[in-house]
């Protein structure tokens, strides 16, 4: 490549006599250390990047953001929120034979759409959250036939949306929200696309056939477009309504206004109930009003607060009524779940399960004898309503045997509900501290083991799929890993970060509590990680960290603990007497100790990348040889729900 420093004779010498592993990580590192002279990195997060090392070392990465592949070579780039700048110049970056994902949110850059098309083995594209702008040429991902993912969202891009993204064969996910592109909407490929967001542009004229089907939120803040889902008419091409000034011209408004005054007429006529949510002080809704008066007890509070899109009358401006009516009901993520409403959970039975510092927890135990957890929280309003809702229909997507679904949400402006199954076992924390249900016996060595595999694998599908976040937990500790009928672990209270209130989240959130969080002021994927590891020393320690109970007494400083006591010693004076170490079992005990010591290194650089952790942990065997068989997750209905506390 023009440019390129040649490499030193020595150097060279040295590359004829090296494994060809080695060779293609030294090569990496030359076509790295080039793309990072050509951007401006003013607060050092690439240091790392040196010649003297290899961004890949044994298949690990040793260089910042860096994605390395089993056989040493870069298969990706994750600098995310690194405060980089300048033009982005990919072009290097068509050396890199192995290279599948690039990812360069929430940055700095600007100037024109980078030349990606070049690159024509990515699977994913994360662009979003920079400073880029211009027209992107029809043609600009031309040929990348096994572009994934693609997200360009909240930019400045204008012009029209490239022709060349509705020729993209594979792509399944599209992100083009919050930037300035115009004209028609492309005829995309949607028999494989599964989510895309074009809110918030100036695109106008008819949604295409084959997106009618989509939420209308994808296409809001769009004032042009017409069709469905938006319930918007187009206007067919007569002079007559083009030319005229106050007839025929306004009918599709006139029209939009009769029939939303009607929907709104017709529910509070069907809907008018009871002066009370329940009868009786175990009623969830007794539970729910204290804390914001919006939540009221009278009918006509009710009417003008908009508790729930069921509870709609008069009273106030028609504006007003339509406002609630649109923020008050149950909405679900999952549809083969939508099996009550928000009227059917105020009136359920309830128990508290827990106050913390985000809300509370409710268990409410529906009229047909199944269970869910309602979680209250009063400090989600970083975003507005649409980014909001897209978020959560994000993560209605998500499916892992080890993730707890969400199942519906609520949204007003100041109250959000999150509502999802419920655990009878209750959470690792629970099991780990004495306080585990009855029907929870004392955890040993293959099922903590067991627990171990599941979180992580929990968390690298959350890596995977939510690769436009740079925390995807954000909040991983044992009150946040609930226990299912077999004591495999689920994931829950995951990817709130975005939607949650940046004071809060600093103060309370586990990600928020790493070294380079309390040092730098920032988080970063390995912030995740670092908090994995605090749990691997929970788990076998039975220990509680000070990152989980700060103020209280017996609180620990595991990492710091157990670096002090020597190896030989960590048997006897660290490992929790409840596992009854044997002599096969306490040697695998000691590696995974030492995978969560490489977890919790406070110098982020060296600290263990997940994909090693994963295959360091699929390594160790439990007493029982079968115990890591793949679970089946039913998604019958009948599954018992999630109780977690909220802090």
């Amino acid at each position: 490549m023009a440019g390129r420093r040649p490499l030193p004779l020595f150097v060279a010498l040295l590359f004829l006599a090296a494994p060809p592993d080695a060779a293609r990580s030294s090569e990496d590192a030359n076509v790295l250390l080039d793309f990072k002279a050509a951007m401006s990195d003013p607060t050092g997060a690439l240091r790392s990047w040196v010649p003297s090392s290899a961004p890949c070392g044994n298949g690990t990465a040793s260089w910042a953001g860096i994605i390395c592949d089993h056989d040493g070579s870069v298969s990706g780039l994750r600098l995310e929120g690194m405060s980089l700048s300048g033009s982005l110049n990919v072009a290097f970056l068509g050396h890199l034979p192995k290279l599948r994902t690039l990812s360069f949110t929430s940055n700095n850059f600007e100037g024109a759409m980078p030349d990606v098309g070049r690159l024509g083995n990515l699977r994913a594209v994360y662009l979003s959250t920079n400073k880029f702008s211009g027209e992107i040429p029809d043609d600009a991902f031309a040929g990348m036939n096994w572009l994934k993912k693609l997200y360009l969202s909240h930019n400045g891009f204008s012009g029209s949306i490239p022709a060349s993204i509705a020729g993209l064969p594979k792509l399944l996910e599209l992100g083009l929200d919050d930037n300035r592109f115009g004209g028609a909407i492309p005829d995309l490929q949607v028999k494989q696309l599964k989510r895309v967001n074009l809110s918030s542009n100036d695109l106008e004229g008819r949604i295409p056939d084959g997106l009618r089907k989509m939420d209308a939120d994808v296409f809001s803040g769009n004032k042009g477009l017409c069709g469905e889902p938006l319930r918007v008419p187009c206007q067919p091409p007569s002079p007559s309504l083009s030319t005229s000034s106050g007839g025929s011209a306004h009918h599709p408004i006139i029209f939009t206004t009769i029939a939303i005054g009607l929907v709104v007429a017709v529910v509070a006529a069907i809907f008018l109930v009871p002066r009370r949510w329940q009868t009786g002080d175990d009623r969830l809704g007794q539970h729910l009003p204290p804390e914001n008066s919006k939540f009221a007890s009278s009918e006509e509070e009710k009417l003008e607060a908009g508790v729930a899109g069921c509870h709609r009358g008069g009273g106030g401006s028609g504006k007003r009524v339509a406002k609630d009516h649109e923020q008050g009901r149950l909405v679900f993520v999952r549809e083969n779940r939508a099996s009550f409403q928000l009227q059917d959970l105020l009136k359920s039975s309830a128990e508290v399960l827990g106050t913390g510092n985000f809300g509370c927890s409710y268990k409410a135990t529906l009229s047909s004898g199944a269970s869910v957890v309602v979680k209250r929280f009063r400090h989600m309003n970083r975003v507005g309503k649409g980014e909001f809702e897209e978020h959560m229909r994000r993560l209605g997507r998500l499916c892992h045997p080890n993730l707890l679904p969400l199942v519906a949400y609520y949204y007003r402006k100041d109250e959000k509900l999150l509502v999802t199954d419920y655990m009878a076992k209750r959470s690792l924390a629970n099991a780990l501290h004495g306080c585990r249900a009855s029907n929870v016996p004392a955890l040993d060595w293959s099922t903590r083991l067991k627990v171990v595999k599941g979180v992580v694998k929990g968390l690298n599908y959350l890596y995977e799929e939510l690769q436009m976040l740079s925390v995807p937990h954000g909040h991983l500790k044992s009150s946040n890993v609930l226990l299912d009928d077999s004591l495999e672990p689920l994931l829950t209270d995951y990817a709130l970060l975005p939607v949650m209130n940046q004071a809060h989240t600093g103060q309370f959130m586990a990600a928020y509590k790493s070294p380079e969080c309390k040092q730098q002021g920032r988080t970063s994927k390995k912030s995740d990680v670092w908090s994995f590891g605090v749990l691997i020393l929970e788990i076998l320690t039975g220990k509680i960290p000070t990152t989980e109970l700060q103020q209280e007494k017996g609180g620990l400083d595991l990492q710091g603990w157990v670096h002090s006591v020597t190896q030989e010693e960590w048997s006897s004076k660290v490992l929790d007497s409840e596992l009854k170490a044997t002599k096969d079992s306490e040697g695998q005990m000691h590696k995974l100790m030492q995978i969560g010591l490489a977890c919790c290194r406070e110098d982020i650089e060296k600290r263990c990348e997940l994909e090693e952790a994963l295959d360091r942990i699929e390594e160790l065997k439990g007493r029982d040889t079968n115990e890591d068989c793949a679970r089946i997750l039913t998604t019958d209905g009948e599954d018992d729900l999630s109780t977690v506390d909220i802090k």
